[in-house]
């Protein structure tokens, strides 16, 4: 069949095929998304357009506003002080008026936004209440804090009852207290206990500045839980903005929902890359397995073979068969990330303390990430628990990928005799060898 497709549509093509998976998976999930009121800038339109296409695609969303620079513009036109302790505003009573008078300003703003957005000929539903039930922080350290509180209670039953209405749920920075009292709250906090409250699938922080890079500048895709506690404790200087995040999104995972999303907020189109392409844009911090490397099981076989036949078609991997491969599909591992197996590796043993090392392959998309050293170091872990010495492979075309990873050119001769007999010298494979034991 000819293909007719102007080579200009063609991204626009590829772009929906890739995110179809992905606009299934998340259809009637649950997602918190959160931001400052640094967003109601001249992007904040964008990413209201993108917020109601979500909720065409079948999102429930929970959105969650902060109004930090809208307070402190109302506190410096008042002429009143403005006091942080550990992070925290001091709200006293001039601090809670221009508290009230921001965040209302800034819920009717955003209505107003939100509701120009028409999905299928209708507008978008907004709702906004009194879901979070506050409680006042107190004194702390010798500290009043006043009117500052924290999250005591979200009403997840109400907030569940307008999700299943169709509508978007709108929480600010404010919450109530059964006695009437208002206390002003970290919308992060909000957004977290909602998320928590909730259940929800995601909870997405839209961030300001730079994403979060490692000590090499690399911006850091994802990382579990474990990691992102090793790095909220590390000596790496964190800025107060940074280490704010990562509380949230650890607490979060902690509590139980399944991942945390942090992306800059500047980016255009932001929560459409993170949430509907497999790698996203910003930061995943995941309690559960997003990405792992395991012994492949029967279910794989599609996987592997998905990956490997590129290889194979260049004729640098030998072809397999789908029914060889799944009788020998306890031979392989396989690293999977999000639902596609993107590297595997398999082991076969031989008598004599000795084994080889094949098929070792990584999608082209994710290679130079060390995900082939993990499956080597993986693989070597399994071939000493077997007993084996030394691992043998045979390339035509990445000796310099053996060489540096300590295996050493070797004649036929030192494969075992049950190997030489199949040996290909059409192929002319070359030998490598390496100790093990």
């Amino acid at each position: 069949m000819p293909n007719n497709t102007d080579k200009h549509q063609q991204p626009f093509v590829a772009s929906i095929r890739q995110a179809a998976p992905y606009i299934k998976a998340h259809r009637g999930s649950t997602v918190v998304i959160t931001f400052g009121g640094e967003a109601l800038d001249a992007g904040f339109d964008r990413l209201a357009n993108d917020i109601t296409l979500l909720t065409a695609l079948g999102i429930r969303l929970v959105l969650v506003h902060g109004a930090r620079p809208q307070i402190e513009e109302r506190l410096k036109q008042r002429g009143a002080q403005i006091r942080y302790v550990n992070g925290l505003r001091i709200t006293d009573d001039d601090a809670l008026a221009s508290v009230k008078n921001a965040v209302g300003s800034l819920r009717v703003d955003i209505e107003a936004k939100l509701s120009m957005g028409v999905v299928n000929g209708a507008h978008v539903g907004i709702a906004s209440g009194n879901f979070v039930i506050a409680k006042p922080l107190g004194v702390r350290d010798g500290v009043d804090y006043c009117h500052t509180g924290e999250v005591r209670r979200i009403d997840a039953a109400g907030i569940h009852q307008q999700l299943d209405a169709g509508r978007i749920v709108l929480l600010s920075s404010i919450g109530y207290s059964p006695t009437g009292e208002i206390f002003n709250l970290s919308a992060e906090e909000v957004a977290t206990a909602a998320a928590v409250a909730l259940h929800a699938d995601k909870l997405v922080l839209l961030v300001e500045g730079d994403g979060l890079r490692d000590s090499r500048r690399r911006h850091i895709r994802q990382l579990s839980l474990l990691e992102a506690e090793q790095l909220l404790r590390s000596r790496r200087k964190l800025g107060d903005e940074w280490r704010r995040h990562l509380i949230n999104a650890i607490d979060s995972c902690r509590r139980g929902v399944k991942r945390t999303h942090l992306v800059q907020r500047t980016c255009d189109g932001g929560l459409l890359l993170e949430l509907f392409t497999r790698d996203g844009i910003g930061t995943l911090i995941s309690a559960e397995l997003y990405e792992g490397l395991r012994t492949a099981s029967i279910d794989d076989v599609g996987g592997i073979l998905r990956l490997i036949e590129p290889l194979e078609d260049r004729g640098i991997l030998v072809k397999r068969s789908r029914e060889l491969l799944e009788m020998e599909i306890d031979h392989f591992l396989v690293v999977k990330r999000d639902g596609m197996i993107v590297a595997c590796a398999a082991l076969y043993p031989y008598e004599g303390a000795i084994a080889e090392l094949a098929c070792v392959v990584v999608h082209p998309d994710y290679q130079s990430q060390g995900r082939g050293d993990s499956l080597l170091r993986a693989i070597e872990e399994r071939a000493r628990s077997r007993g084996i010495t030394r691992l043998f492979a045979l390339t035509t075309h990445t000796s310099h990928w053996f060489r540096e990873r300590g295996f050493e050119r070797a004649e036929l001769s030192a494969l075992p005799v049950r190997k030489r007999e199949m040996y290909n010298y059409q192929r002319n494979s070359r030998v490598f060898i390496k100790a093990i034991g």
